[in-house]
């Protein structure tokens, strides 16, 4: 059949909104391919986005799944056009039109069909889709807020206000009271520059919005055309059927002071970083599978036309990006225009940690975020009847006063129908096959395997299955085959504990056979003399040496393409909280099995991290509306801290396994610029500002890229305009091969009061540096050109590190990272 009409793909409830052919099936052989097209986006279309970004409305509209909002543009027609036009008489289903950011689409074809695509000479590139994957009560006060950013801002209730977050991830549970705008005594008010609307479907219904929760869609057409979308469990709606959107939402631009109580104890009060900043919703990300990069690309393209001030990923690539350079992807070249239209885009580092090399966050333009701890700790400990005492994790009650319980092995409390029938039934899942009498009123204990990591067991079970039998607690011990299995706190409504150490489970057991006796005739148990008490694991320890690079924070060099060639960009860009981090949870939440059906939930991971520093930008977007996205990057890392709470040089983990036993100090690869200080961010003194010529001049400098860049861009490469990283404006420096001699320029920006400054700075190893000027006068809006020469003094491959320090009159102190690689001699520049 004769298939050449567009698939206009509006996505709301599953259902396919706009012209389709009904008889089009997918064939086994087709896949989703990007294409991009060689012209620009169309000058009407950026007037269009211009004209969206700073139009008014009175309150957040609602769009009903049986209308469409987009209209006819120049790009939809000239799509269909090509396609019609390539793929005459042939089955093809175009998903998206990318109309803004970048000129192209997403289409569902065979290989032979994309051959055919990228044979036309409109054709710049044909990328194969692919997958992406999701990389607080106490942050605020451990990062200084309320008496420092917040303060300066006029207090929480004003903090981000008029800012809007885009939080592309798992979508949103609108009731949870973290994004409620019911704020009598200070309403919200609408941002007048934000243009988002609302979809409207059953679990998503008409009133979800409201204004704090401004803007909220969804995106599933690759995954659809895949048949991976499972609309019961995966909501073809904003909903968060996942609960990490909601987690991440409510980190950057939670309400202040919620509540937390999980299983039924109090936990503190919540409040994201900026309290009254605006969140607009773009799922485009799926408990069932994850994402894929073209329903990324068109959520970071609405995003846009909405007018969102920051962007906020809490989301990485699978795989490396293919091709001449890791930034050339349909994903980074989308934020790249974000940015062109002053867009501050946030990306988490990834989870891939603690290897060289292991960021999955690549380009200049992006604003990398690596993952530390706080100093708050649950520590939970259990004390045996030989008055040894073992430390272990596990938001649980303790027992009763002084009072020791008995310890029983779900080993040696089985019924006489399950005995030697289940070899997993000592992991406490099923009730069942426990004998009652044995447990009641004592310490079940259970053994924690492998297949708890692999989501085949969970503690939830385990609780619950104490629970029925009747049990005063129950003690998790580590199964020896699962090596330093990293724990979140979690949540148990009974007395209890993980032993987390293998080796401290040893001691456990061996106190407890000790003690057993047995009948030698039927080899049973007749006595349990092993006691213990639980301590205990909900009050929190505030005395935690911190912050510390977390093991799984992934870390730089950043690689400049698939072979491992280090870029002349610093990756990580900063470090924020992200361990063990308490935020909103979507009631229907299931990334984690401990805290489904909880209000809040305590998560790891970069993807914590990154909105962390989402809201705190928002922050320095209120301050100061005219910073480009370059210059509240800037304002963030010249200002970050490089010490910890103690003045001792902050600490990255070396290793998964015994994480806190393998560590050295951080260098500028494991924290970029070091740990996020947000009240120095508001007032940074100096900025580096970078613009998007800039960055387009860099890509045009890599070898062969010209063509590339032509494609994403429509920008034509000048040789005489090219730039090295090294000369991009950045405020940090990293040579990844120094061969003899470099000189680099920085230019800073006053955004302060006229003011002297002193320059000083550290040498890496292995070189000499020198700057000019070493002491200047800035006046407020004036700009200063600073000249570094690097120079190599012995032959060595090991990086090494310094650091460059402005220090101001006024009392400003402006640092900048200096890194360097490879140290060669004799060769020139």
């Amino acid at each position: 059949m004769k298939c050449t009409r567009e698939l206009d793909f509006i996505l709301l409830l599953g259902v396919l909104i706009g012209c389709c052919c009904a008889e089009f099936q997918a064939d086994t052989d087709t896949s989703v391919y990007i294409v991009t097209l060689k012209q620009p986006p169309s000058h009407d279309n950026y007037q269009e986005l211009v004209a969206e970004r700073t139009s008014r409305f009175d309150k957040p509209r609602n769009l009903p799944r049986s209308g469409s909002y987009f209209h006819g543009s120049y790009n939809n027609h000239l799509h269909d056009s090509l396609l019609s036009k390539v793929l005459r008489g042939e089955k093809y289903l175009k998903l998206y039109s990318y109309r803004y950011l970048i000129n192209g689409f997403a289409v569902l074809v065979t290989p032979k069909q994309a051959e055919k695509l990228s044979r036309r000479r409109e054709v710049s590139s044909i990328v194969l889709d692919f997958p992406v994957q999701v990389a607080t009560t106490h942050t605020p006060q451990f990062l200084g807020l309320p008496q420092g950013a917040w303060f300066q801002e006029g207090g929480f209730e004003a903090a981000g206000e008029g800012v809007v977050i885009g939080f592309i991830d798992t979508g949103i549970d609108h009731t949870h009271p973290s994004f409620s705008d019911d704020v009598p005594e200070r309403p919200y008010p609408v941002p007048d520059h934000f243009s988002g609307i609302c979809e409207v479907t059953r679990d998503f219904p008409s009133g979800s919005c409201n204004r704090k929760l401004i803007g909220a869609r969804h995106f599933a057409a690759s995954a659809i055309t895949r048949g991976m979308f499972n609309a019961s469990k995966d909501y073809a709606s904003p909903f968060d059927a996942d609960g990490h959107g909601t987690h991440t939402a409510a980190i950057a631009a939670g309400n202040h002071g919620i509540p937390v109580v999980v299983s039924g104890h109090r936990f503190g009060n919540a409040s994201g970083m900026a309290p009254r900043a605006h969140i607009a919703v773009y799922k485009a990300l799926y408990k069932s599978f994850g994402g894929f990069a073209a329903d990324v690309v068109a959520a970071i393209d609405q995003a846009a036309v909405d007018g969102v001030d920051i962007i906020s990923l809490s989301i990485t690539p699978n795989r490396r990006p293919p091709g001449i350079a890791t930034f050339f992807n349909p994903i980074d070249m989308a934020l790249l225009s974000a940015v062109k239209a002053g867009i501050f885009v946030v990306q988490a580092a990834g989870n891939t940690g603690p290897s060289p090399k292991s960021i999955a966050s690549f380009s200049p333009w992006i604003y990398t975020v690596g993952a530390a701890s706080h100093d708050r700790v649950y520590s939970n400990s259990i004390v045996l009847g030989n008055n040894i005492t073992i430390h272990g994790v596990g938001l649980a009650p303790g027992t009763r006063g002084d009072a020791m319980y008995t310890l029983v092995s779900a080993a040696h409390a089985l019924n006489n129908s399950t005995t030697g029938k289940d070899m997993y039934a000592v992991e406490c899942q099923d009730s069942s096959h426990f004998n009652q009498d044995l447990v009641k009123g004592n310490l079940l204990i259970c053994s924690y395997s492998v297949r708890f990591a692999l989501g085949l067991s969970n503690i939830k079970k385990g609780i619950e299955t104490a629970q029925n039998l009747s049990a005063a607690g129950i003690v998790f011990c580590m199964d020896p085959f699962v090596v330093s299995y990293q724990f979140n706190p979690i949540p148990m409504g009974i007395p209890g504990i993980i032993i987390s150490s293998p080796d401290d489970s040893k001691v456990f057991l061996k106190y407890y056979n000790s003690s057993l006796v047995w009948d030698e005739t039927t080899n049973k148990v007749t006595q349990f003399g092993g006691i213990a008490s639980i301590s205990g694991g909900i009050k929190a320890n505030f005395s935690h040496p911190a912050p510390k690079i977390m093991h799984y924070s992934a870390r730089g060099p950043d690689p400049a393409d698939n072979s491992f060639t280090n870029a002349d960009i610093l990756k990580p860009n900063i470090v924020a909280p992200g361990h063990f981090i308490w935020a909103a949870w979507s009631y229907a939440g299931t990334d984690s099995v401990e805290f489904q059906g909880e209000s809040f939930a305590m998560m790891s991971g970069t993807s914590m991290a990154a909105p962390h520093i989402a809201g705190l930008a928002a922050l320095i977007k209120h301050k100061f509306p005219f910073f480009l996205p370059a210059a509240i990057g800037s304002a963030l890392s010249t200002t970050a801290s490089a010490v910890d709470r103690n003045g001792e040089p902050i600490m990255a983990h070396r290793s998964y396994i015994n994480p806190d036993m393998n560590q050295t100090p951080a260098t500028f690869f494991d924290m970029g610029s070091g740990f996020v200080n947000t009240t120095a961010a508001l007032d940074p003194g100096l900025v580096f500002d970078t613009s998007y010529e800039d960055y387009t001049s860099f890509l045009c400098g890599i070898n062969g890229s010209s063509p590339v860049v032509l494609n994403y861009t429509g920008e034509i490469c000048n040789s005489s305009s090219t730039l090295r990283a090294i000369d991009l404006n950045l405020p940090s420096i990293t040579v990844s091969r120094l061969d003899n001699l470099v000189v680099i320029q920085r230019t800073v920006t006053n955004v302060s009061g006229n003011e002297t400054y002193n320059v000083s700075w550290t040498v890496p190893n292995g070189t000499s540096l020198q700057l000019s000027p070493s002491q200047f006068f800035i006046a407020n809006g004036e700009k200063q050109l600073l000249t570094i020469s690097l120079a190599a003094t012995m032959n060595s491959s090991a990086a090494s590190f310094g650091r460059i320090s402005m220090s101001g009159s006024l009392g400003h102190l402006v640092n900048i990272p200096v890194s360097v690689i490879d140290k060669i001699l004799g060769s020139s520049s």
